[in-house]
């Protein structure tokens, strides 16, 4: 198992938190938590190790699109950064995000 950690400016608000997936084969789930910071902090844990650069620059383009003040919780199992990509945004709608900076 291995855990990264990432953080980005952040200034748009969301409403509320989110849980969005389920963590099972070649899926993940994500967690969304509003923050007064002016930060996006994701934390992801994989159990696929040495995609560290795979993962940084999908959370670094997600981050820096969407600039969501909140704590991300992403548990992998195996996703595609296709998928990482679709749910990280789904969690974000379900969260009342409606601001792209």
């Amino acid at each position: 198992m291995e855990s990264l950690f990432f953080q980005y400016p952040a200034k748009n608000k969301i409403e509320r938190q989110s849980h969005v997936g389920v963590v099972g084969s070649g899926d993940l789930e994500v967690l969304v938590t509003p923050s007064e910071e002016p930060w996006v902090k994701v934390e992801v844990r994989t159990g696929m190790t040495g995609f560290e650069q795979t993962w940084e620059k999908v959370i670094e383009r997600f981050c820096n699109y969407y600039a969501a003040q909140a704590t991300i919780q992403v548990n992998d199992f195996g996703a595609t950064p296709g998928v990482v990509s679709l749910r990280l945004v789904q969690a974000l709608e379900v969260s009342g995000h409606h601001e792209i900076s």
